[in-house]
């Protein structure tokens, strides 16, 4: 019996910069000593985003380090990579982004119990930045009602 897998990158910019509308996950096409990489938490999805080629999604913009002892089979670490998804899902994130101008975006990636790194996307819409604002006012607000609860 194995331990749990603990890997868990987040996006948490796309969650403030981002409002959310459907969630989909997907696997990603990785080369040598990416997993590796990704097994230690030397990921990173900050500025990385979601476009398609030919009918094929790939993300862009996710940097995963270098592998320690990779010599010179290393990857490269900030290269476009091919996510895996199945064709009904592809063909409905492409109509959306066509249609309505939404986006793609990755929020998280993280290890499944088969030891394989997947990604979670998301179809979102771009926040104005009124928005942003009303975002971290009510933030400030559920953090003071905390400190309230937990004074009681």
């Amino acid at each position: 019996m194995s331990t749990p897998n603990r890997i868990n990158i987040k996006n948490k910019r796309a969650y403030f910069d981002f409002e959310l509308i459907e969630k989909f996950f997907a696997g990603i096409q990785l080369a040598g000593t990416e997993i590796k990489s990704i097994r230690l938490g030397k990921a990173s999805l900050v500025d990385a985003y979601c476009y398609f080629i030919k009918d094929e999604l790939w993300v862009k913009g996710m940097n995963i380090a270098e592998y320690f002892y990779g010599t010179y089979n290393n990857h490269q670490p900030a290269r476009e990579r091919k996510l895996l998804l199945q064709r009904k899902e592809l063909n409905k994130l492409l109509r959306k982004t066509k249609e309505s101008g939404l986006t793609i975006v990755p929020l998280r990636m993280f290890l499944n119990d088969r030891g394989f790194a997947k990604i979670e996307i998301a179809l979102a819409k771009g926040k104005k930045q009124h928005d942003k604002r009303e975002t971290l006012k009510q933030k400030d607000a559920s953090r003071e009602l905390d400190r309230i609860k937990k004074s009681f």
